[in-house]
């Protein structure tokens, strides 16, 4: 049984034969840091506080976000790693069974949501931000100050309104652009990278590929993006929060066996960064490292919820693309030896 058993896990297409790839995830670390810190050195040359800095700032992030997917695929038919399957090890294909794939998708595309209203309501309830609900005055005064010269803020609609239409717009906004920038990202920390650490043990590859992601962020986030902090206090926090997001995007990963739905999960949550500022009072200070869905609030719910997938044996369920649960594993020696 023992051996059988082995022999199983070694005939996942889903899974490196012979252990950790280890050549391999250099490469693809390499590769993916290295393109990350050349794609974002233009920043570093310009004047941080000029308006052309912050539109070469958002162009660039979304150039920066496809660096793990070309490493994902360098390392794939460079190294060819795997060697065979490779839809099937980076999670994109089959789509079966669809159901299951379907249904992680769409709760992956709404979670984020949730998330981030009950990360809100935390930090109201902690007293790190002072929301105003009823008349989401932080929110007017927002558009206000957004608006040309010289224009009315009266002529706004009311600011429930406005929050109506980007809820109403949040499930296509999250899948076109986000989902499709997010792709670049997901192809390759949980695409390639997590299914290739995967020997190590679920926690051990989950911990260490949601590291390696928040340290890829150091580009732009020692530039003062996600916390307005220039130093290794940013990068740290940075880390944190992606290793909290890679266990939930990697559970996504695994207990579908399919990328999409970490995909779409990615989008949604880069829709909800700036969900505060509907509730934040008027004149209140953000302080994105407590009250965001990436700050102390944002990891408290995320850490309830990674206890609740824990405890109910969530991160022991494994399935496989395009095979059912009690379908048997036959390698490719075995479907030779039986045709022989």
């Amino acid at each position: 049984m023992s051996g059988e058993r082995r022999f199983c896990v070694a005939g996942r297409a889903d899974r490196p034969a012979g252990g950790v790839p280890w050549p391999a995830v250099a490469l693809f670390v390499v590769l993916a840091f290295g393109l990350a810190w050349l794609v974002a050195l233009p920043l570093w040359t310009m004047d941080r506080g000029t308006q052309s800095f912050t539109l070469v700032f958002g162009l660039l992030a979304m150039v920066m976000m496809c660096t793990p997917a070309i490493a994902a695929l360098a390392v794939t038919f460079v190294m060819r790693v795997p060697r065979r399957e490779r839809l099937r090890f980076l999670g994109m294909w089959p789509l079966r069974p669809a159901k299951r794939v379907v249904w992680f998708t769409v709760a992956a595309l709404f979670a984020p949501l949730l998330v981030g209203l009950l990360a809100t309501a935390l930090a109201g309830l902690f007293g790190w931000v002072r929301l105003d609900v009823a008349g989401l005055s932080g929110f007017a005064q927002a558009n206000a100050a957004a608006l040309p010269p010289g224009v009315d803020a009266s002529l706004l609609p009311d600011p429930w309104v406005l929050v109506g239409v980007q809820l109403a717009l949040f499930p296509v906004l999250a899948l076109i652009p986000n989902s499709i920038l997010g792709l670049g990202e997901e192809l390759g920390w949980r695409g390639w990278l997590l299914p290739a650490l995967r020997p190590l043990g679920v926690w051990p590859a989950l911990l260490l590929s949601g590291a390696i992601w928040g340290l890829w962020h150091a580009p732009l986030t020692l530039l003062g993006h996600n916390y307005g902090l220039t130093d290794w206090r940013g990068v740290a926090l940075m880390t944190v929060n992606c290793v909290f997001l890679g266990i939930v995007f990697g559970w996504l990963r695994l207990r579908s066996a399919s990328v999409w739905p970490a995909v779409v999960g990615h989008g949604a949550l880069n829709g909800t960064g700036g969900m505060i500022v509907w509730f934040a009072a008027a004149g209140e200070t953000i302080r994105p490292e407590l009250v965001t869905v990436a700050g102390v609030a944002g990891w408290i719910v995320i850490g309830a919820l990674i206890l609740v997938l824990a405890l109910t044996g969530q991160f022991g369920r494994e399935p496989e693309l395009g095979r059912k649960p009690d379908q048997p594993r036959v390698s490719a020696a075995m479907r030779s030896a039986a045709s022989g």
